[in-house]
Parts: C-alpha cells; sequence; structure tokens
C-alpha cells in the first residue's frame, strides 16, 4: 500500500549533494525522477544521491537510481552516484557506504568539461550550434568528430525550431573518446524515428541523420521540456574513414 509519507529532495546549488528524505514508494517515483533529472540538467557534473536519511518502502524504487544513473551517463557532464549505508549496489550507479567516500570519488573524477549555449528558436541557431561543436572538437583533440557532430547538433536545434518553437540550450561535452551532444527544450512533444524515409519523401530524415552518425541517441522528458540527446565515439568515425 502506498504511505502517506512522500519523499523529499533536497538540493543546494552550492553542492553535488541530492538529499532523499522521508519514505520513497512506487507513487513517488515519477516526482522523484524529474526532480533528479532536472537537477542533473541544471548543474554540469555529477551528483551524489544521499539515501542515508530515507526509506525505500518497494523494491521497484532502488531501481530508480540506476535507471536516472544510466540516463546521465549519455547527457554531457553529467553523472550520479549513490550514498547509501547499507551499501546494496543494484550493477547501476556506483554506490559508497558514507557520503566522505562519494565526496572522495567525486573529487578523484576530472573535472568536468563542458560547453553550452542558450539559443533561440531561429534558423541562425543551427550555425551557432555548429559553432559550438567544432570548437569543442578542437578543444579536446576529437576534430575526426566536428562534421557528424555538426550534422547531428543541426538536426537537433532544427527540430526544436520547427517543432518545439521555445528557447533552447546545446551542451556538448567529452568523455574518453566519446563526444557527448544535447538540446534541451521547453516542449513536451517527443521526436519520433519511423526509420528509413522513402527517397521520394520531402522531409523527415532528421533523426535518420542523428541515427546515421550517433552510436546511441534518445530523447529523455523533462517536468517543462525533454532532453534530446546523443553519442559520438571517435573509432566509430575512424572506422567509416578506413
Amino acid at each position: 500500500m502506498p504511505t502517506d509519507v512522500r519523499c523529499l529532495v533536497e538540493t543546494d546549488e552550492s553542492s553535488a549533494v541530492v538529499r532523499l528524505t522521508g519514505v520513497l514508494d512506487r507513487a513517488g517515483l515519477d516526482a522523484v525522477r524529474d526532480a533528479l533529472l532536472a537537477r542533473l540538467w541544471q548543474r554540469p557534473g555529477a551528483a551524489i544521491v544521499d539515501l542515508s536519511g530515507v526509506r525505500i518502502a518497494d523494491p521497484a524504487a532502488r531501481g530508480l537510481l540506476d535507471e536516472v544513473h544510466r540516463v546521465a551517463v549519455d547527457w554531457p557532464a553529467a553523472d550520479l552516484l549513490v550514498c547509501d549505508p547499507t551499501g546494496q549496489p543494484e550493477g547501476g550507479a556506483p554506490v559508497h557506504r558514507s557520503l566522505d567516500a562519494a565526496q572522495a570519488a567525486l573529487g578523484d573524477a576530472p573535472q568536468a568539461a563542458v560547453l553550452a549555449a542558450d539559443l533561440p528558436p531561429v534558423v541562425a541557431a543551427a550555425r551557432e550550434a555548429r559553432a559550438l561543436v567544432t570548437e569543442g572538437c578542437a578543444r579536446w583533440g576529437v576534430p575526426e568528430l566536428a562534421e557528424p557532430a555538426s550534422i547531428a547538433v543541426t538536426e537537433m536545434v532544427n527540430n526544436v525550431v520547427a517543432h518545439a518553437g521555445t528557447p533552447m540550450t546545446v551542451r556538448v561535452a567529452p568523455r574518453d573518446s566519446a563526444l557527448h551532444l544535447a538540446v534541451r527544450d521547453h516542449s513536451a512533444r517527443r521526436p519520433a524515428y519511423a526509420g528509413l524515409a522513402p527517397v521520394t519523401s520531402t522531409g523527415g530524415r532528421g533523426l535518420l541523420l542523428i541515427d546515421t552518425v550517433a552510436r546511441r541517441w534518445g530523447s529523455t522528458p523533462l517536468p517543462d521540456g525533454k532532453v534530446v540527446w546523443c553519442v559520438l565515439h571517435a573509432e566509430d568515425e575512424a572506422t567509416l574513414r578506413n
């Protein structure tokens, strides 16, 4: 039975720690997921979810953190660590038994590199997004990804201009040999990919182009919009060139 006590998500803009307090049950999953995803987007870098003050009342609730972690690792400059005194890993998000241990692990990680731009929903936004991506590829030593990343970000931005019509944020960051791109808008409309478009069609190839140049891509709903993201790998581009 759902409990009457709700799980509170406490955030502090000056800290990477997000504290869950109260009782986390099945009824509160959506609200907690939304709050964690919104926090991860608002503050680039890793977040630590502190479970020391929450009681998890449903086994499915524990899997929520692993689900959010899977989303975070595909976003630019995002990650999720868990502080759980019981130390029960679920095979997803890294788990530490104390907040000190989680913060130490966070401190040992390299500082997340990220470039971002807030853009209006106009055609010229795609040009600014391409310039941002090209700068990042040169700065982070993956110039071979500049062209495919420019293709992907152009389609992502154009999709916002054509369908969402809201201000957007473009974010790009490296991780190992991969480049992570994301465009966040304020429309709940999700992009739909229906596979290959007929050669006679006059449009609908934007998502196909992203699917072609990126190893993986997706769309994550937020309480006030969505994040469309993709991940490109330098070794994939090298294989295509050879």
